[in-house]
């Protein structure tokens, strides 16, 4: 029986997948700037589980999460000198991490598709996160955000799964942090709505 549930943030708000928090990885950005190798080992390992959460779930081909977070990383380490500590690390890589996603849809719609025998459900299933609470009997939490609209499901993302402030989370989306808290209100309702439909079916078909 499905227990339907929104998730929680997996963690505070300002603290990365590996339990560092944003002022020290941005303090490792920082130090990675004059060349620390362990600076910036420290700075990929806080923060490649969010961006790679974050580009799976922007809407992007889930199976092409690997390389978009690759992507991510290359292009940030390449402009870790103009970083300057003025906006959290995370808050700044995961604006890396957008434009990469919109860089990387633009191109693929550039070209002709070959092949349309990719199952989407299927990816999803597999890029999947494990261990996210609040979803029971196979549930995938990336089929649940791929019914929202794109900016809503980038606000929720951004805000409930990684646990970015709302101010963060509009300075990565570029809108009004007003906008974020309408788009994660809506997006919640929807959620909400999806789950309870999706649990009234299950009961129905363990009553026949």
């Amino acid at each position: 029986m499905i227990t339907p549930a929104l998730p929680p943030s997996p963690r505070p708000c300002g603290q990365s997948g590996t339990g560092a928090d944003d002022e020290s990885i941005t303090a490792w950005a920082l130090a990675a700037r004059s060349g620390d190798a362990d600076a910036v080992d420290h700075f990929v390992r806080a923060l490649h589980r969010d961006v790679r959460h974050y580009v799976t779930f922007l809407g992007a081909d889930p199976q092409s999460a690997d390389d978009l977070t690759q992507d991510t990383f290359l292009r940030a380490l390449g402009s870790l000198h103009r970083f300057e500590g003025r906006s959290s690390a995370r808050t700044w890589l995961l604006s890396i991490a957008r434009r990469a996603v919109i860089d990387s849809i633009r191109h693929s719609s550039s070209r002709p598709r070959l092949s349309a025998t990719d199952d989407w459900e299927a990816a999803a299933e597999r890029a999947q996160p494990r261990g996210l609470p609040g979803f029971d009997d196979g549930i995938a939490l990336a089929e649940l955000l791929d019914t929202l609209p794109d900016d809503r499901r980038e606000a929720f993302v951004l805000t409930q799964i990684l646990g970015l402030p709302y101010a963060e989370a509009a300075h990565v989306s570029h809108c009004p942090v007003g906008t974020v808290r309408s788009r994660v209100a809506r997006a919640r309702t929807s959620l909400i709505e999806w789950l309870s439909d999706a649990e009234d079916v299950t009961q129905v078909a363990a009553a026949a």
